[in-house]
């Protein structure tokens, strides 16, 4: 069965349930949950603005990068998350052992060891988000 119709769903519900204002309260609950949202927006209407991603030329000039957290602790310095770095032009993958707690100054040293010493300077980093770092930072000399 597919996701259902905001009309579909009060259809079934009015059918097994009933409680004080629960149309209105299905409404906002409905609305609220982004796999609803997702499954039953209007055809051809975005999420959000997007944006081209040109084609990399060259290995190592174009990455996403991620941080995989929540980790249990391991190796001699009981890392707990893990730098996840995606070179888009080969897909090829470098994982780099981190601490969910580390600073911008770490993830920093930990980019410049292990990518630009090693790859060279980056044109493109493309990440969905983390606050601790400026990406345009990260190429710049310590």
């Amino acid at each position: 069965m597919g996701h259902m119709s905001e009309d579909r769903t009060k259809e079934r519900v009015a059918s097994t349930a009933w409680w004080p204002k629960w149309e209105q309260e299905l409404s906002e609950y409905i609305n609220t949950r982004e796999r609803c949202q997702k499954a039953n927006r209007k055809h051809g209407e975005n999420d959000g603005l997007l944006q081209h991603i040109e084609e990399p030329k060259n290995p190592w000039e174009t990455i996403n990068l991620d941080w995989v957290t929540g980790l249990v602790p391991g190796g001699k310095e009981n890392f707990n998350a893990c730098l996840i770095i995606v070179d888009r032009f080969r897909n090829s993958v470098r994982c780099l052992p981190c601490h969910k707690e580390d600073t911008a100054m770490d993830t920093r040293l930990l980019f410049w060891n292990n990518i630009i010493s090693t790859c060279g300077v980056l044109k493109i980093i493309i990440s969905d988000r983390y606050p601790k770092i400026h990406v345009r930072s990260l190429d710049q000399p310590l």
